[in-house]
């Protein structure tokens, strides 16, 4: 489909966006039985009567899916709800044997919440929060090649998940993935999953519809459903606002189903039509008590809550000057902000910011290491390392160009920094005359481009620069190189 057919009149119509979340819990063991929740198992080797869905078994709440939930619930600024009831959502499950799935249906754990965005501009967005509830995840099928036939891996069935629903308060796919972001940075600063979204640890299903603008009235919506990427979620949603415009803009009417993303094509493809609510059919679940919780437990697990990415942001903007675009950086994950505070604490100084942001980062992902490996004692970009560097530079004794020299072989030998300055002679040349006689013998052995240069060929400036450059091997301090060739070429 020609993407520029989508464009027609697109500034009349509004997108209204809202996002079904589902985060698989890390709890060592499943959400209703003992059997290990581990991911990456061989097939059908974690599953036990309980979690295959066998006639007579009993499902028995895992307490760490309560507390991760209630941690999550206080994360988002969700009213907490003192009593929760389990449901059975009866539909077709190929591969959740029992038939039904368990769930929360009309009491969550969790309701009204909200959370704040960082728009473009830099102003923030409260985007609400409808629901969090517990529920289990089904087994997975696995299809042969050639459609021959079809096989379930059982070992997912009864993973603990938490569905997190927003209202329809996004309006637009910046919007859908600076949420998504920033719903991923608490759930991993939380540490209640991995977070892996290859894995679908972290999976959206994002709803979306258009309307005309200033219409209050909701458009049919699709839901894009199993996109692992930020960006590709954001593109999908992109795409299918534009879809959806021409479609009305066509004179025909939105269907409302389910659609996939073609990665390669770039389009969004129909997956099937989208069930409505009452699709499926609850009833309580006999086998699980009404879950009740009280005050005190609640403030317990407040007062366990680790410090939150946008907490953390707003700090070290106040305590160490940051910039925006700096703490953003830093603040959305954990173990960075962790070695940039090391890192300060051995060196206050925005040279330390400025290696981190541009040098560090760079490396971990050209070299494929974690901000966490680095971190180790063994780290050849360990912090104090960094900081040992960042010195020599605020102290004059090397200049940016011999810094990256010197980093490049750190990262290679894990020597300090000091001790490659000193064996390898890479310290700046900061004797004024030292450098005076430097500079004296190259205008005079290039006595007709100082001329030139007197005579207002400014251009020639760069020249002398770079033979100074290449008698001192790029050793000379900038500041008084400057100084003593102003002298020199008058």
């Amino acid at each position: 489909m020609d993407n520029s057919h989508h464009t027609t009149n697109k500034a009349h119509y509004e997108a209204v966006i809202g996002i079904e979340v589902h985060v698989q819990l890390s709890t060592a063991t499943k959400i209703f039985c003992r059997c290990p929740n581990q991911p990456g198992a061989r097939p059908n080797t974690t599953i036990c009567a309980i979690c295959s869905g066998q006639p007579g078994t009993l499902p028995l709440l895992n307490q760490k899916v309560v507390e991760y939930a209630t941690m999550t619930a206080l994360a988002t600024q969700s009213q907490i709800n003192y009593t929760s009831e389990f449901s059975r959502k009866h539909y077709f499950y190929p591969d959740l044997p029992k038939g039904f799935q368990i769930t929360q249906a009309d009491i969550p754990i969790a309701e009204h919440g909200k959370i704040a965005i960082r728009l473009g501009d830099g102003s923030l967005k409260t985007i609400r929060i409808r629901r969090i509830h517990i529920e289990e995840d089904a087994g997975k099928s696995l299809h042969a090649h050639d459609n021959s036939c079809s096989f379930v891996d059982l070992n997912r069935a009864g993973t603990p998940l938490l569905e997190i629903v927003s209202e329809p308060d996004l309006s637009s796919p910046a919007e859908a993935r600076a949420y998504l972001q920033e719903l991923h940075a608490i759930v991993m600063s939380l540490g209640i999953s991995s977070g892996n979204m290859e894995e679908g640890a972290f999976r959206a299903d994002t709803n979306i519809s258009v309307r005309l603008q200033g219409s209050t009235k909701l458009g049919t919506r699709c839901e894009l459903k199993n996109i692992n990427s930020f960006k590709f979620i954001a593109d999908a949603a992109f795409y299918e606002i534009s879809r959806q415009i021409a479609v009305l803009e066509e004179g025909k009417d939105v269907i409302q189903q389910t659609r996939l993303w073609d990665t390669k094509q770039k389009i969004t493809i129909p997956m099937r039509s989208k069930e409505e609510a009452a699709d499926y059919r609850y009833m309580p679940e006999p086998d699980i008590p009404l879950l009740k919780l009280d005050q005190e437990y609640i403030e317990h697990i407040r007062a366990r809550l680790p410090e939150l990415p946008a907490q953390r942001m707003i700090r070290l903007m106040s305590v160490y000057g940051l910039s925006d675009y700096e703490a953003g950086i830093i603040a959305y994950d954990a173990a960075l902000a962790h070695y940039f505070e090391a890192a300060w604490k051995l060196h206050p100084s925005k040279t330390v910011v400025h290696w981190l942001l541009r040098n560090v980062l760079a490396t971990l992902k050209e070299r494929g290491w974690s901000i966490e490996q680095c971190l180790t004692p063994t780290s050849p970009l360990r912090p104090e390392q960094l900081t040992a560097l960042t010195n020599l530079i605020d102290a004059g004794s090397i200049n940016a160009r011999t810094a990256q020299e010197i980093f490049d072989i750190m990262l290679e030998t894990d020597q300090s920094p000091l001790h490659i300055m000193k064996e390898r002679n890479l310290e700046q040349i900061g004797s004024t005359a030292e450098l005076e006689e430097i500079i004296k013998k190259i205008v005079h052995d290039h006595g007709q481009q100082a001329s030139e240069y007197r005579a207002g060929k400014t251009k020639l400036w760069g020249f002398f620069i770079g033979k100074a450059m290449e008698q001192t091997k790029g050793r000379a301090q900038p500041h008084l190189l400057n100084e003593l060739l102003k002298k020199y070429l008058g």
